[in-house]
This record gives C-alpha cells, sequence and structure tokens, in this order.
C-alpha cells in the first residue's frame, strides 16, 4: 500500500470542516480591521529567501526545498510566508497605494525538518503583514488581531512572550558583546551553538543543551542595551496591549529563526501542546522591504500554525451542513430524482439525492436524510406526482413536481 510520505499529512473532509472555521474567524477578525487577502507562489527564487531569510538561518541552510526549475534558475517550495509578501510588494509596486498596505493570507508552507506532534514537511499558516508603518500601534495591533484569533479557535493556555530586538545597529554592537561571552564560555557550550557564535549568537538562547542553558542564564541581555527610540518603541507597545487587556510576559531571551525581525517580537504559546508549546509569533522587520531592492518601508507581521491551533485548541463542536431537500427514489425515476436535485440547487437550495448502489430501500433512504438533518424528503415515484415529507413534523403530501421547490422556499407547513 502506497502511503504519504513521512512528514505530511492528508487533510480529511472532518479535518477540512475544522480548518473551515478557522478560516472563517480569520476572514472575520483581519477584514474587520481592513486586511485584505493575498497568495502568493508556492515556489519562488530561492535568492528571496536567501536575501530575505537570511544566509545564517536554519532555514536556508538546513531545511529548505529547493531545485531547479529545468531552465537553469534555482526555486525553492516557500518555508514562510513574509519574503514573498514582501516581494509582491515590491514588485507590484504596492508602495504607491495609500499606506499602510494590510495583508493577510493563508497558505501552505515547506520545511525540510523533523516531523513532530503538529509539525510537519508541508504545513498552513495564516499570516497577516501591515506594510508601511513604523508605528507601535501597528505591532500592538496585529498581536491583540492574533489574540483575537487564538481565543476565536479555542487554543487554551495561551501565554504571550514579548521581547524587543532594537534596531540592527543596536543588535550589531551586542552581538560582539555576545560573541565575547559566547566564546569566553566556549567549553560549556554544545557543539551546535559553538558552530553558529560568528553567524547567528542570538539562536543560543533557544538551546536546549543543558550546559549551554546554564552558561546563558548569565549571558548579557539585548533588551538591557535598548535606549532612546528602540526603549521608547517597546515601551508604547506594552502600554497599548496593557489598555487592550492582552496579558503577556516580557522575555529578555526571546529570539526567531530568521534575520529579518527587529524591534518588537513576539511569541504565543500553548501549555497544553507540551514542550515544542508555540502556535504563532511575529515581529517587525522595518528593513526587509529595502533590503530586497524595495524603498525603505517599515513593516510588521506574524504567522500561526493551522496545525498548531487545531492541537491546541482540541476538539470544538463542528454544525453539519445544512441539507434543506434529500431527493428519495421508489421505483425507477431517476431522471426525475437527478433533475429536482438540480433544480433545488439552482434556487440556492442544499440538496442532496439517493446515490447508493444498489439503491437503499426507502426505509433506508429516510433513515440517510435523517442522518444528514435534511429539512424536506421528497420522495420520486415512477408513476404520479411526488410525495414531500417534512422530517420535523412526519407531515407529508402529495404535490406536482414543479410545486417541490416553491413549497419548501416559501416553509409551507405540509399538514
Amino acid at each position: 500500500m502506497i502511503q504519504v510520505p513521512r512528514g505530511t499529512q492528508d487533510v480529511l473532509p472532518k479535518d477540512a470542516a475544522r480548518r473551515d472555521v478557522v478560516e472563517a474567524h480569520a476572514k472575520r477578525i483581519l477584514g474587520a480591521a481592513g486586511y485584505a487577502r493575498i497568495e502568493t507562489p508556492t515556489f519562488e527564487a530561492t535568492e528571496l529567501f536567501a536575501r530575505g531569510v537570511g544566509e545564517s538561518t536554519d532555514i536556508v541552510q538546513k531545511e529548505m526545498y529547493t531545485f531547479d526549475d529545468g531552465g537553469g534558475r534555482s526555486v525553492t517550495l516557500r518555508p514562510e510566508g513574509t519574503a514573498g509578501v514582501a516581494r509582491a510588494y515590491i514588485e507590484h509596486g504596492m508602495h504607491k497605494l495609500p499606506q499602510p498596505v494590510k495583508l493577510w493570507y493563508l497558505s501552505s508552507f515547506f520545511r525540510r525538518e523533523a516531523p513532530q506532534k503538529g509539525r510537519y514537511r508541508q504545513f498552513w499558516q495564516i499570516g497577516a503583514e501591515t506594510i508601511g508603518s513604523g508605528e507601535p500601534a501597528a505591532d500592538a495591533e496585529l498581536i491583540v488581531l492574533l489574540a483575537d484569533l487564538l481565543d476565536a479557535v479555542g487554543v487554551r493556555g495561551s501565554r504571550l512572550r514579548l521581547n524587543s530586538l532594537g534596531t540592527p545597529e543596536t543588535r550589531a554592537a551586542y552581538r560582539e558583546e555576545l560573541k565575547a561571552y559566547l566564546l569566553a564560555h566556549e567549553d560549556q557550550l554544545s557543539q551546535e551553538v559553538r558552530g553558529r557564535i560568528e553567524t547567528n549568537p542570538l539562536r543560543a538562547f533557544d538551546a536546549t543543551d543543558p550546559g549551554t542553558q546554564h552558561v546563558m542564564a548569565n549571558a548579557p541581555l539585548l533588551l538591557d542595551r535598548l535606549a532612546g527610540e528602540d526603549a521608547d518603541h517597546f515601551a508604547e507597545v506594552r502600554q497599548l496591549l496593557d489598555d487592550a487587556g492582552v496579558a503577556y510576559d516580557v522575555d529578555p531571551t526571546l529570539v526567531r529563526g530568521l534575520d529579518y525581525y527587529a524591534r518588537t517580537l513576539w511569541e504565543f504559546t500553548s501549555e497544553s501542546l507540551g514542550a515544542q508549546s508555540g502556535v504563532a509569533g511575529g515581529g517587525r522587520y522595518d528593513r526587509l522591504i529595502e533590503q530586497l531592492d524595495g524603498p525603505p518601508t517599515p513593516a510588521s507581521g506574524w504567522a500561526a500554525g493551522i496545525e498548531r491551533m487545531l492541537l491546541a485548541g482540541g476538539e470544538q463542536p463542528i454544525a453539519p451542513a445544512p441539507v434543506d431537500l434529500f431527493v428519495a427514489i421508489d421505483g425507477v425515476a431517476a431522471r426525475d430524482a437527478f433533475r429536482l436535485a438540480g433544480e433545488a440547487r439552482q434556487a440556492g437550495l442544499s440538496a442532496r439525492m439517493e446515490l447508493a448502489t444498489p439503491t437503499r430501500s426507502l426505509k433506508g433512504q429516510l433513515k440517510q436524510a435523517d442522518r444528514l438533518r435534511a429539512r424536506y424528503v421528497a420522495i420520486v415515484a415512477g408513476e404520479g406526482d411526488p410525495r414531500l415529507k417534512e422530517m420535523d413534523s412526519g407531515e407529508q403530501r402529495e404535490l406536482p413536481l414543479g410545486d417541490v421547490i416553491p413549497t419548501i422556499l416559501r416553509g409551507s407547513r405540509l399538514s
């Protein structure tokens, strides 16, 4: 038996129904705040991620699916969404629109990493980006909207961690200080952390190795180095979150595996997910557009994993899709039944018809209609007028085929 590759999954109808609920909440919450939907291609030029995400990141070095497109060009299945949205903003001249441009997406992404519970090599994310605003309110709005979305889908035990990475200039000075500290304690660090002291020293804060964690407990913190506008920006974000009633923990060890972040950084976790607790996260990326050859443009955004949200949300009740009419067949009347079902759909009704092979008994068809919670059943026979049955009351009567749909639309009682 052929099975799906490791690290991927099928989305079955019951799973799709839960995802539809998440998508509906995203459309409602983000749409009300003025975010318009965007979708970028599944694969992009590899250079986009090398330049945008960062050559030294694990994503670019280890996790991307990269291949030749058949014409000598290197392309990559998108490992994240922000770089593609930034590229589209530049390519389509969105900087000429009234700013900020507020966008959201729901797409699949790909990373070659070890599969874990709720983490797949092909995974789905909802993301939101505010491009063209450097205001603290843009960060706070994004965080509040993300909190609303997680609450709407029932994510349990959520916690918001908040940090600031300052500007790239502030971070550059801090990197040198942190590198010196790590080199002074190099013999206590894991091999992985030692290997990226020069390229990505901040990721030492993410290490799970006990020796590294012991060293990092006394490491200098970037948050303590914030001054001037960086400190004011972070203070204003916190004040706005306080005003909105969004609880958070300031975590100066919070870092993310993407080079483009600056200033505000955040992550939502859920205690219901265990050790791999991340559900969603984001931050400010004021230099990314310019780094990709666009005009200097401040921006901020986040991404939330669909699979992680569904795991953290538990089993939510999903209302079955309404069925207005089930067309049952009593005898040889398939053509009339087919026509009636089609006309019902054209009239805006949800209609199903008997398609089992062999055709079930009339009693079996009525049981199926009951399982579907159909409002009405039209019993179409080979001869004579069909019978229309109202399932709630059990009342039924014969009426001409052309009167079935108008009767349902009027909601007329059959007694």
